[in-house]
């Protein structure tokens, strides 16, 4: 090899490659595409392999070409994972939170959440996470976040884990449903209803039909869902019930009925962090926000 490449060759191989051409590649690297071919050209003489097939005036990469591009992503993708290592530091100093939700909560919910945590905290920096309760636990011991929403509980004693209170289990139905007129609903009220659950491993889908299963009552199943806004949305658009925790409801209340079912079912949602967390004093306040935000929740599906 005459001499090691320099980094202007390897950005040329790497915009090739990605963008397809010679002139979309110039346009990313804010060169003419002469330059790009000149950049290639003398690549490939320091390295002194064919990086390109010329077929039909375009640039082919060569089998030797995607070999040193693989290399030269892997290379990339650690000076990125460098870039935000600084900038997880830089924020840390002015104050930085991590938290992990369960996908049902990342909306409104934790939009909520982050304004009330913010109106205290103006300086500090929220990273929002969206990973289903399984990976956020995972990610807290890791330390990969400082506070996760999940629906489960877990005895780690690594982990401080407390109910988020936002209710028990409801009953949500279209606006104009019969079951406006009721002021709690029962197993048989819902027997032979419409019926749309979550997918069939869901903790809160097999929680309900434990329940049910007691009182000899047998959903009438007509869809599933994985996320619990989807369910919400196609309960408000009208086409059958569901059993939700109500914090899920929330933001589609104006265009459902909710009322409580009987017997109750408990609600798994659960706040967590670990007990030796950093930035202990961001953690507890934000604890604190989230936990004004259900009471908040809760008031207004009460008082509706």
């Amino acid at each position: 090899m005459k001499r090691a490449p320099n980094l202007r060759q390897i950005e040329a191989l790497k915009a090739v490659i990605e963008c397809g051409t010679v002139s979309r590649a110039a346009e990313v690297l804010h060169i003419s595409q002469p330059a790009v071919s000149k950049l290639l050209a003398h690549l490939e003489e320091d390295t002194e392999l064919e990086l390109f097939e010329r077929i039909k005036g375009r640039l082919i990469p060569s089998e030797h070409g995607m070999r040193l591009y693989k290399e030269i992503d892997r290379v990339f993708a650690g000076i990125k994972q460098i870039e935000r290592a600084v900038d997880l530091i830089r924020r840390e100093e002015l104050g930085q939170i991590s938290v992990g939700v369960m996908p049902a909560l990342s909306g409104l919910f934790i939009s909520h959440t982050n304004k009330r945590f913010l109106a205290g905290h103006g300086d500090a920096y929220i990273s929002v996470v969206i990973r289903s309760s399984q990976f956020i636990v995972e990610w807290l011991l890791s330390k990969q976040v400082d506070i996760g929403l999940i629906n489960r509980n877990t005895d780690n004693p690594y982990i401080e884990c407390v109910p988020l209170r936002g209710g028990d289990l409801v009953c949500i139905a279209p606006r104009d449903h019969r079951f406006a007129a009721r002021q709690e609903i029962v197993p048989s009220d819902i027997h032979g209803e419409p019926y749309i659950g979550f997918a069939a491993d869901n903790r809160i889908r097999q929680k309900i039909e434990t329940t049910l299963d007691t009182h000899g009552t047998r959903l009438n199943y007509i869809m599933d869902a994985t996320l619990a806004p989807a369910v919400c949305e196609m309960v408000a658009n009208g086409l059958g019930i569901a059993i939700v925790d109500p914090l899920f409801a929330f933001g589609q209340r104006e265009r459902l009925t909710i009322r409580p079912f009987l017997p109750s079912i408990p609600s798994d949602l659960s706040l967590c962090w670990l007990r030796d967390t950093r930035n202990r004093h961001l953690v507890d306040a934000y604890v604190e926000a989230t936990r004004a935000t259900v009471h908040d929740m809760r008031q207004a599906m009460e008082t509706a």
